[in-house]
């Protein structure tokens, strides 16, 4: 099958940005001053998600931290300052829908979104539209939540948004007239795939739709970071060996192919993505290393680049109409 790579303003390939794996979030962030701004982080209270919470309210935003389980996020982020919890659940479209009247009914834009929330590989599960459980979380439940906020985002004139993907979308795209696997067997690193690759895609999507706006989108792949609880649904056999550090905390890579991350470098590339003025004017492409990533050719075998059915143009459209349907939310 022949994709196209996406045409924009924006070329998928890198900067260069002069930073790399090893950054850290704080690093990336720079001596940027966020006094005023208001962001939303789902999955603000876990693994790469607290340190992007913690990074963002340190330089002076006002952070805001949806979670299914309030008292867990509380005590995640207990000690950061700037930082509100409220509950939001991304398999549930009515808890969705009321985080986001909630923070509507204030009145006030919204900067930042950071959608980094997600699950991995899990065992076939299903919400209670029957939806599979990788594209239920990972992707519609962000879409949904992004159309419900988008008043905000517009207002903010000149917000960003970050759609937290994964290097794993290599594992396949979109299929469209299956995307529930409800005829196909059910294969857990494809359903992962497919969710990832619709992260790709929506960034592209909404970076287009709101370039007009001052909206600019971004996806990312934060790396690999042993350190979260991502993979809790992995078998042993899949679980990542355990590194030694030095001094710094940082790994000690030593595996071929495989550079593993802190939380603190996992983190670096969505706050770059969502603060730097490198980017300004720039979006709808897909990130990591704290760069824009190179897009490489179907068959490549390597773990960094993004692959083209994640950025092909003619995807866009159909994912967008697919995410109405099955969620029942437009853009507006």
């Amino acid at each position: 099958m022949k994709y196209r790579q996406v045409e924009n303003d924006t070329v998928q390939a890198p900067i260069p940005s002069g930073f790399g794996p090893s950054t850290t979030a704080r690093e990336a962030l720079g001596d940027r001053d966020l006094k005023g701004k208001i962001a939303i982080v789902t999955g603000g209270y876990s693994g790469i998600g607290t340190e992007t919470t913690r990074i963002l309210a340190e330089a002076g935003a006002a952070v805001i931290v949806p979670a299914r389980s309030i008292e867990k996020a509380k005590a995640a982020v207990a000690g950061i300052p700037n930082v509100d919890v409220y509950f939001l659940d991304l398999m549930d479209p009515a808890s969705i829908d009321g985080f986001a009247q909630r923070f509507l009914a204030a009145g006030k834009p919204l900067h930042i979104l950071i959608n980094s929330a997600g699950v991995m590989r899990t065992p076939l599960r299903r919400d209670d539209r029957g939806y599979e459980s990788q594209f239920s979380t990972n992707h519609l439940g962000h879409f949904q939540l992004t159309a419900r906020l988008w008043p905000a985002l517009k207002k903010a004139q000149g917000a960003r948004v970050v759609a937290l993907a994964s290097y794993g979308h290599r594992r396949g795209g979109i299929d469209f007239d299956d995307p529930n696997f409800e005829r196909r067997e059910y294969d857990k690193g494809k359903a992962y795939g497919q969710a990832k690759s619709a992260n790709i895609l929506f960034a592209i999507g909404l970076d287009k739709k709101g370039r007009r706006y001052g909206v600019r989108a971004f996806a990312v792949h934060p790396g690999t970071i042993p350190d979260t609880d991502l993979g809790r649904d992995l078998d042993e056999d899949e679980k990542l060996p355990i590194l030694p550090k030095d001094e710094n905390g940082r790994f000690i890579n030593d595996k071929e192919g495989m550079f593993f991350k802190t939380v603190e470098q996992g983190a670096a590339t969505s706050i770059w993505c969502a603060t730097s003025r490198q980017l300004d004017g720039m979006g709808g492409v897909y990130c990591e290393d704290v760069d824009i990533a190179e897009a490489v050719p179907a068959e490549s075998t390597g773990r960094k680049g993004v692959w083209p059915w994640a950025i092909d143009p003619g995807l866009v459209e159909p994912l967008w109409q697919l995410s109405e349907k099955l969620t029942g939310v437009k853009f507006l």
